[in-house]
């Protein structure tokens, strides 16, 4: 209890580096709740439904008893990829983390600001409005949901606006527009077609999450939950080493556009989502970029 006091007290420090002198934070505490993980996940899901915004899929992140994730989108999010298209597709769903400490439920979530403005680059001021909107909503979700917080963490001094449009964790480092390829196929019925079909039969230490399909559009985003010795277990301890947890960064996506099968890198994705770790933490996951393209892979065989 002592500890979650602790880094809470630390959040309500008020941050004069924030959105206003244009820098973010991947993720947001929206409350805490003294409930178990379930009836917080089934006061969440009511709650998100009430507000519009659709739930895909949850599960249980790295089979941490002490996490859940459930992961959701909504038409601004739709109405944002649409808007612009290509790679932004990796925005159609966003995510909750809800992780146990001790007697209590910690609520986070992927701050849209950060991940619109990471995804969406340059056009992110064409679609501001529909990511704004959405946090609007997330607010009030998590005023119901819990005792309210609504501080941004996951990055000390956050990231500047500048810099996560064109992010990458070191020099030389894939930055969005080097995603990993997974597949290519005639079109995007054929795309489709074989991955949920690879699905249906099972893929070894992969397992679908939610899918989501763009209305109108050849884009389609799944989201996978990676077991076994190459998966989450083996490396989000690893990485997810400060408080508050950052279990909002799973599950690993994979969107078909058009014919193309594609996946961020994980040498993007995975520091997009931890941008404080040190090189010497990263080297301990050396293999895990590999280790999923090799696992997502097969999904597209």
């Amino acid at each position: 209890m002592k500890r979650i006091q602790y880094f809470l007290l630390i959040m309500m420090i008020p941050f004069f580096m924030d959105l206003q002198a244009q820098t973010l934070r991947p993720y947001i505490l929206g409350a805490v709740a003294g409930e178990s993980i379930e009836k917080v996940k089934s006061n969440l899901i009511t709650n998100l439904e009430a507000e519009g915004i659709d739930v895909l899929g949850g599960y249980m992140p790295a089979g941490d008893a002490d996490r859940w994730v459930i992961v959701f989108s909504s038409e601004d999010l739709i109405q944002a990829v649409k808007k612009v298209r290509g790679q932004t597709g990796f925005a159609s769903a966003l995510r909750i983390g809800i992780t146990k400490e001790s007697d209590q439920c910690l609520i986070s979530y992927t701050n849209p600001a950060y991940w619109g403005m990471a995804y969406f680059r340059d056009d992110y001021k064409h679609v501001e409005e529909n990511f704004n909107s959405l946090n609007s909503k997330l607010e009030i979700v998590m005023k119901k949901s819990g005792e309210y917080y609504g501080k941004d963490f996951g990055s000390e001094d956050g990231i500047e606006v500048d810099d996560l449009k064109k992010y990458t964790y070191k020099m030389g480092m894939p930055r969005i527009d080097d995603p990993v390829e997974l597949g290519q196929f005639s079109s995007f019925e054929a795309a489709v077609s074989k991955i949920e079909s690879n699905i249906k039969k099972g893929v070894d230490d992969v397992s679908l999450i939610y899918s989501i399909e763009i209305p109108g559009e050849d884009f389609k985003l799944y989201g996978f939950g990676l077991s076994g010795e190459d998966g989450e277990s083996k490396f989000l301890p690893k990485i997810d080493i400060s408080e508050p947890k950052h279990t909002a960064f799973l599950p690993y996506e994979m969107l078909v556009m058009g014919g193309r099968v594609i996946m961020l890198h994980g040498r993007y994705r995975i520091a997009l989502s931890f941008p404080d770790l040190k090189m010497v933490t990263f080297t301990k996951i050396m293999s895990t970029p590999g280790d999923i393209k090799n696992m997502l892979e097969i999904v597209s065989e």
